[in-house]
């Protein structure tokens, strides 16, 4: 029982969230060993039809690649406009779009 519950110290919130802060999610999304992984297990939750899972990989690793982009770009408001802005903005709606398509409307 004791060493179950040395697994669990090891999730406290203050570790969890040193943790996250010391991942640097830009580079993480830049690394090509990364990538591979996050294709594969696309490909393995298409092809066994795991829809859930495919919309939660595919909308976590686009979001952070939309992150990642849109501040290395800069959003600093520049008159009326900005377009890494919008490409955030659409990117964002189109990310959305394929995950509520994934859940919830293609039944294949």
């Amino acid at each position: 029982m004791e060493g179950f519950l040395q697994i669990f110290e090891h999730f406290q919130t203050e570790r969890v969230i040193a943790w996250l802060q010391s991942m640097k999610i830009a580079d993480l999304v830049h690394n090509p060993y990364f990538l591979a992984a996050v294709a594969a297990l696309a490909i393995i939750s298409l092809l066994m039809k795991w829809r859930g899972f495919l919309a939660i990989c595919l909308g976590v690793t686009g979001f952070a690649y939309l992150i990642s982009y849109t501040l290395q770009k800069g959003t600093q408001l520049e008159g009326l406009s900005n377009p890494t802005l919008l490409i955030f903005v659409g990117g964002g709606a189109v990310i959305i779009g394929l995950v509520i398509y994934l859940l919830f409307i293609k039944s294949d």
